[in-house]
């Protein structure tokens, strides 16, 4: 029995209710023990984060898939929890302290990590509450988080396990050194910005009395960062270039320091750039180390000239001035500068100016320079001992796995980018000198040694009696045991049933921007910890970006919050226009509009099934399709079986737009338009079970899309013995009845092309004409006959004449093989319709040659604001579809 349903649909009002009753019940993970597994991994959102648009997105279509794998019977297990975000967690907790006028070194290691904790109870799961309203259908009775105890006990063995095998070690490198949060972060962590700065050109001094062979005494050298040079180790200049090929092994006595360094030849210096000659300082720039090692200087013995807080230091020499110690590093660039300009050894940046020339101390230049993404200060490249994963040699398992096929990148055009990172991937930095983390497990004995073990008490042993150890105060890098995810999750390194059962994973859906920091590094874990690949299908989509194309952030003020517009226009809505806007990977550009259409179309299919119910329609007994006579409820069958083969193929091809937009349009135009249009006031037995059964289907191939909606319609329309959510996929059992086909889209395309053309004329829809076709052949005769009421009632024909049409202005109706004649004397004033249609289409005409002069204009298009172009662009379209449009109109008149 049905239950009848508020006049007006409103979201707010089933969303909390149907979401609260899915969860409470176990639906999201329904007993299917015998059932084929299907998993996937959401991307564990940090656990500081908050839904965004990203999110929404992301969320989303995993939302889609586990929802259709789960109604195409599989034992849908969808992995839900949050990373525990070493920074962004730490900055938090250090926040507050700050603002109770407190720090986190007031503290022992511990306290903090215990008010970190409380923190993460209190208020640690304000985003898994927003992916709830969003309608996520995660297996919440198992949520994850990256520091479980059991989770923590993977992330140790992976380290020890991976010590062991010689693929982490412990070196001195150049790291990314956050001198805020001081700690290391990786290269993915690192925001290049665009700042105005400077380029100074200093002299070195040649030493021992040696020249060029120019006669010239010092060398040219130019830099951005002039600190630096108080812990400069060579100069190098190219090996071909012959300017310099006299003093390749000489020296030059460095100004201030008075260290003797030498010119060494090296490839990295461009004879075309500046002067030919490079500063060399191996211990700040990534650049400078590489020439430092090749010529010969060994990492340990490279100098460091910055602190922990990017403050002076003494170097190992002993050679910077005391005035110059403790020094803030950009107060030192300031300080180096007036004394090399004091000295003689700037080389002022010389501009003609009004015919004068004019010296300044620099070039201004403007500058790429690094920031942390979470410090938001100037990176330094800083010299220290960190824990390195030999992510060359990792990679080489997944990079086979991508080649071979075994792990497909969906779209394929990401294959390109995934090689060319993994071919030329550097050492992993993993170690963190954080609080909040796994603390890596090695010890350290005071003779320098190194001993790595799951636990204190077998490092002991390793290390002997009456060996003093000291635990390596720093953590893991976040993405080192988020790598770990597909098969942590589930209970590894135990073989647990889960472990058995769902891994591999059978897919990851991923933003692209986290292609290196993630997806590539789960492929190099799952291979080197299990010999599996972590799933066999990557997913990457793009980016929601701000409607002019902008990609979005804060400072920009272009931020939608995914929140509001469900307040606004409910879940299902904005689920949908994420779901059709979803073409394999490329960015989406969000328009509020499209998503108000789509809460449009909701409320469509609301009103559709009040229709139906108030014509006597409810819910079906049949998974197969009921046994039709007419051709109408022939023809809605086998438009069905069609949306069901596209959207099948769709979701197999992970083409989430084709998928939305199959369903969409049978929902909107093929059931909603046409079919209730054409068995409007013809409610019989057959034609109510088909039209219940076929908005069942309808409910159930939308659940992925819009679950709230449609699982309430699937409740009010009679009683079921199970919820929408675990109904079964549509099995119509029925296939396309080609006579029915053609004889309804005959009616549709007459009907359809007779509204158009009544609309191009100025004529009213209610308008009751004439039609005559003086030679039908049997099949359209045929249609005709059997579809008069239909024919009168939806065409708005007074009957079609099998005779030729009387002499005087008519139009032309196309329909299948037939052309239409109706005539139009008595209907409009030909004369001013054809006089209207004419100027009407003069101005469009104009219009579109117009703005297509002006997009074929170079300077147009390279100079104009891209959203003017993109607006041209548009305006040309709309009027030159005018244009045609009102030229098939005068046609009409002939």
């Amino acid at each position: 029995m049905t239950r009848e349903l508020d006049k007006t649909f409103d979201p707010a009002a089933i969303e909390a209710r149907w979401y609260a009753h899915w969860e409470e019940n176990g639906l999201f993970r329904p007993e299917r023990p015998d059932a084929q597994p299907f998993t996937i991994v959401n991307p564990p959102p940090n656990v500081t984060g908050s839904l965004h648009i990203g999110h929404a997105l992301d969320n989303t279509l995993q939302d889609i898939v586990i929802r259709y794998e789960r109604l195409k019977g599989k034992d849908a297990l969808w992995v839900v929890g949050t990373d525990h975000a070493g920074i962004a967690t730490q900055m938090v907790v250090e926040r507050q302290l700050e603002l109770a006028q407190d720090k986190r070194t007031n503290y022992s290691r511990e306290d903090f990590i215990a008010k970190v904790w409380e923190w993460k109870e209190e208020s640690g799961g304000q985003i898994t509450r927003q992916l709830r309203r969003l309608g996520c259908s995660m297996d919440w009775s198992r949520e994850q988080f990256t520091m479980d105890p059991h989770f923590t006990r993977a992330v140790v063995k992976v380290f020890v396990d991976l010590y062991d095998r010689g693929l982490i070690y412990r070196d001195k490198r150049l790291v990314n050194w956050d001198p805020k949060l001081k700690t290391a972060i990786s290269d993915l962590e690192v925001e290049t910005r665009e700042i105005k700065g400077s380029f100074w050109h200093f002299r070195y001094p040649l030493a021992d009395d040696v020249r060029l062979g120019s006669g010239q005494d010092y060398i040219e050298v130019a830099t951005t960062r002039p600190e630096t040079m108080l812990a400069d180790m060579a100069v190098a200049v190219n090996p071909a270039d012959e300017r310099y090929a006299s003093v390749v092994g000489k020296f030059v006595t460095l100004p201030i320091t008075g260290r003797r360094i030498p010119i060494v030849a090296d490839e990295h210096a461009d004879p075309e750039l500046g002067s030919g000659a490079v500063k060399i300082t191996p211990g700040h720039d990534f650049n400078d180390f590489e020439v430092g090692r090749r010529a010969g200087i060994a990492a340990g013995d490279m100098l460091n000239m910055l602190d922990a807080d990017a403050n002076l230091c003494q170097t190992a020499d002993g050679l910077i001035p005391e005035r110059y110690l403790g020094m803030e590093r950009f107060a030192a660039r300031a300080a180096v500068v007036a004394e090399l300009k004091e000295l003689g050894c700037l080389i002022p940046h010389v501009v003609e100016k009004d015919g004068e020339r004019v010296e300044h101390d620099a070039e201004p230049r403007t500058i790429q320079t690094p920031y942390g993404d979470r410090g938001g200060v100037v990176i330094e490249p800083w010299l220290t001992d960190q824990w390195y994963v030999n992510a060359g040699e990792l990679a080489k398992a997944p990079i086979e796995a991508v080649k071979s096929g075994a792990v497909e990148i969906v779209p394929k055009t990401w294959e390109k980018t995934f090689f060319n990172w993994m071919d030329n991937i550097q050492p992993w930095c993993v170690s963190r000198q954080l609080w909040w983390g796994h603390r890596i497990p090695a010890w350290f004995a005071d003779d320098g040694r190194i001993f790595v073990a799951e636990t204190e008490e077998e490092a002991q042993a390793q290390a002997g009696a009456g060996v003093s150890l000291t635990r390596d105060p720093d953590v893991l890098d976040t993405w080192f045991s988020s790598a770990l995810w597909p098969f942590a999750t589930l209970g590894w390194p135990e073989q647990t049933d889960l472990v058995q059962r769902h891994y591999p994973n059978d897919l990851l859906v991923s933003g692209f921007d986290i292609l290196f920091f993630w997806d590539a590094r789960m492929l190099m874990m799952g291979q080197a910890m299990t010999g599996q690949n972590p799933w066999p299908r990557l997913y990457l989509h793009g980016l929601v970006r701000a409607p002019d194309g902008q990609k979005m952030s804060k400072s920009k003020g272009n931020v939608v919050d995914p929140l509001g517009l469900i307040d606004l226009y409910g879940a299902d809505a904005l689920r949908f226009f994420m779901a059709a806007m979803e073409s394999q990977g490329r960015d989406i550009k969000m328009d509020e509009r499209r998503v108000e259409g789509y809460r449009n179309f909701a409320t469509k299919l609301w009103n559709a099934t009040r229709f139906c119910q108030a014509n006597g329609i409810g819910a079906s007994q049949s998974l197969a399709a009921p046994q039709a006579t007419s051709a109408v409820n022939k023809w809605i069958v086998g438009e069905l079986v069609e949306t069901l083969a596209t959207l099948d193929q769709a979701m197999a091809d992970l083409r989430f737009d084709a998928a939305a937009n199959a369903v969409y349009h049978f929902t909107w135009a093929t059931f909603c338009d046409w079919y209730i249009e054409l068995v409007k006031g013809n409610f019989d037995e057959e034609t109510k079970a088909v039209a219940g059964w076929v908005l069942d289907q309808i409910l159930v191939m939308l659940h992925p899309f819009m679950p709230f909606i449609t699982e309430e319609l699937w409740h009010a329309q009679g009683d079921r013995p199970y919820e929408l959510i675990l109904a079964k996929w549509p099995e119509p059992a029925a296939c396309v009845d080609a006579e029915a086909k053609a004889e309804v889209d005959w009616l549709i395309a007459l009907v359809g092309n007779l509204r158009t053309a009544k609309n191009e004329l100025g004529i009213s829809p209610g308008a009751k004409l004439d039609a005559f076709l003086p030679d039908p052949s049997p099949a359209t005769r045929g249609v005709i006959e059997r579809n008069p009421a239909v024919i009168e009632r939806l065409a708005r024909l007074n009957g079609i004449r099998f005779e030729a049409a009387p002499a005087g202005a008519a139009m032309q109706i196309g329909a299948g093989d037939a052309n239409l004649v109706v005539p139009l004397e008595g209907v409009i004033d030909i004369a001013a319709e054809k006089a209207r249609l004419a100027k009407a289409l003069e101005l469009s005409t104009k219009e579109a040659r117009s703005l297509e002069g002006r997009l074929n204009n170079p300077s147009f298009v390279e100079k104009a604001k891209p959203e003017a172009v993109e607006k041209a662009r548009a305006d040309h379209a709309i009027h030159a579809a005018e244009a045609e449009r009102l030229s098939a109109a005068l046609a009409r008149l002939g």
